[in-house]
Order: C-alpha cells, then structure tokens, then sequence
C-alpha cells in the first residue's frame, strides 16, 4: 500500500508542483489549504480566497483529495501576536520562521498525522534525510533559513520534493504537468498578508505611534520620526532628515522614543563580528564548544565563516533562562538586528541557530 502524504498546498507554484512530482513517484497524495489569514486590511485585500481557489482547482487538476485545515485562531496566537510583541520591544522579528516552528511542522504536521497521514510535505526549497536539514540544490532559492527551528522528529516525517530542483526546472515542471498555476507570480509582503507591508499593518494592529527624536552620530537632533517600533538596524529609507549624505539607522531606544542614526558607513555600531544568539534550537546533536560553522544572518545573505562558543548565561533580558550561545566570526557584518534569526550551517547541513540579542 502506497504511503499518504498531505501536502501543503497554498495555491502557489511550487505546492502544485510538489503534489504533482510526489504522485508522480507512487504516493497516495492529499492537498491541504492551510487557512491561517482571511482578514482585510485598509486598501489591502487578503488574497487567501484566490488562493483557496486555485489549490482547489490544482486538486482537481491531479485528481487529488483536498481538505481546508482552519488555523486562524492558533496563527494569530503563535505568530501574529509573537511578531507584534517583538516589534513593540524594539526588536526586529521573522514570523515566517514562527509560522513554520509552530503552524506548518507542528500544528499541520500533527493534524495530518491524525487524520490518517504518513508523512507531510510542502513546496519549500530545501531537503530533509534522515532527520537532517539539508540546504537546496537551488541556493539562490534555499529556504533553510526559514526552516531552522523545525524538529529532528519533524523532518523525519516531512518532504521537500522541491529541494533537488531550481526555481526555472520547476516553472518548466509546471508548464509539463498543464498546472494552472505555472506562471502565478510569487507572492510578497508579509507572510500572511499578502501585499501590505509591516509598517502598514502595525499601523493597523497598534494605531499612531508617538512621535520622537531621531539623532545623529554627533548626538544632535536632526529631525523626528514617527513610531521607534518602525524603524530597523540599517535602514536607509523612510527617515525623511534630508540634506547631504545618507543617514542609516544603528540603534534605537523605545523607553526614550529615540532612534539613533549615521552617515558614517563605517560606524562601528553598523558592523560587527561577534554574535550573541538567544532562544537556541538544535535539530540534532548540538555541536562543541569552538566548532568552526558559517552563519546566515537573513534569507539569502552569504554564508559566513565563524567559531561556536557555547555560554550558560542567562538572557539579560530575562525573557529566556537557557544556554546562550556567541559566534566569533572572521569578519564583520553589517546591520546586524536584535530580534533577527542567525542560522548555523555545517556545509549543506542546518545544524540549528538562535535569536541575535
């Protein structure tokens, strides 16, 4: 008997194609609409019914089952509110990594294994082996990054039929299956809200934000800025101070309501080459002490060489009472953000990683 997958099926191209390529290769396949977000935004509309539509129409397509999973209650608990909170405390969050540690490889994967599944599968570029996180074939596309807080025990009932293909194969994929969704475009913005951007719907979620100083590297008020929780390490746009050379932000100070800025590219609180995780996860065996690892610090951002160092402090911050662990690397990076993921590789492998304090 032939093994059941229910695959995550957004309506986007790369689902449609993992559930055409896993039936393909004999699995008795499900597609699963995952409804995490259905509200509207001031002169934003949710796409999620359009997107509902065409993972149903993708299912037909492949005569597949397809069921609607309902998760709007647990998401805005795990990863709405978690980013809001984050941004509220000056700290620059990734709900897509929340959204996959806590929606889509647990909630989904434990709904689908109860409802009768084998294993679970999405569209995301990487590829799992026996309980190992591998990066994509496709680096340009990698989504490791994203995935790192998923389980060993996860992994090992998920599958990534996408991880061995590039973007253009799969596009050509789609075009060979007949799949209507094999020139939809991808989707951007916030994970969960389509279009709208974060400033909008904070915006939205939290109201006026009150106004206060932005100051320079030479301790002078240059101008002011309209909500601190706006703003993130390195950001050039969206300051409005004008005049001259380009100011970046590099820090911010949310009891005061200031935000501190440069046109110093070279300001040493623009670039750094020790790094303070928090909030550390490990997808397997957790490494030794003085590892030599490389680091990713955002999506798509090159690897960087570096040595683990593993502490046993506690948060200063309190919110965490775990091991912390510092990252030395051979050279510095800019614009590091508190509140940011910093995922740890060993060569193709995602050995797990942290919240940058």
């Amino acid at each position: 008997m032939s093994k059941k997958v229910f695959v995550g099926l957004s309506g986007g191209v790369d689902s449609s194609v993992s559930v055409a390529l896993l039936k393909e290769q004999g699995y008795d396949v499900t597609g699963v609409y995952m409804k995490n977000w259905s509200q509207d935004l001031p002169g934003f509309e949710c796409p999620w019914k359009q997107d509902f539509n065409d993972a149903k129409r993708v299912a037909v397509q492949l005569d597949i089952p397809f069921k609607m999973y309902d998760f709007e209650k647990e998401y805005r608990q795990k990863v709405v509110d978690y980013m809001i909170a984050e941004y509220q405390a000056g700290r620059t969050p990734n709900p897509d990594v929340m959204c996959n540690q806590e929606i889509k490889f647990k909630l989904f994967l434990d709904t689908a294994l109860s409802d009768g599944a084998d294993f679970v599968a999405t569209g995301h570029y990487a590829r799992a082996r026996q309980g190992q996180l591998l990066t994509a074939r496709d680096e340009n596309k990698d989504q490791t990054y994203f995935l790192y807080r998923v389980t060993q025990d996860a992994l090992a009932k998920t599958l990534f039929p996408l991880g061995d293909y590039t973007k253009p194969e799969v596009r050509k994929l789609a075009e060979k299956f007949g799949l209507i969704t094999a020139s939809k475009r991808e989707s951007m913005g916030i994970c969960f809200v389509g279009k709208v951007g974060i400033r909008e719907f904070l915006q939205h979620e939290l109201g006026k934000q009150k106004q206060g100083d932005i100051i320079d590297q030479n301790n002078k008020k240059i101008g002011r800025h309209d909500g601190a929780i706006f703003y993130t390490i390195g950001q050039r746009r969206g300051l409005d101070v004008g005049g001259g050379l380009p100011y970046y932000v590099v820090g911010k100070d949310m009891y005061n309501n200031e935000v501190y800025v440069t046109t110093l590219l070279d300001d040493n609180r623009l670039w750094n080459n020790r790094l303070r995780l928090t909030d550390v996860h490990w997808i397997n065996q957790p490494p030794r002490d003085d590892t030599q690892i490389q680091v990713r610090t955002r999506h798509r951002a090159p690897k960087a060489m570096g040595t683990l160092h593993i502490a046993s402090k506690k948060d200063s911050d309190a919110r965490y009472s775990v091991p912390m662990i510092e990252i030395e690397l051979e050279e510095k990076i800019r614009a590091l953000t508190p509140g940011q993921s910093v995922v740890i590789y060993s060569g193709e492998q995602v050995l797990g990683g942290g919240i940058l304090v």
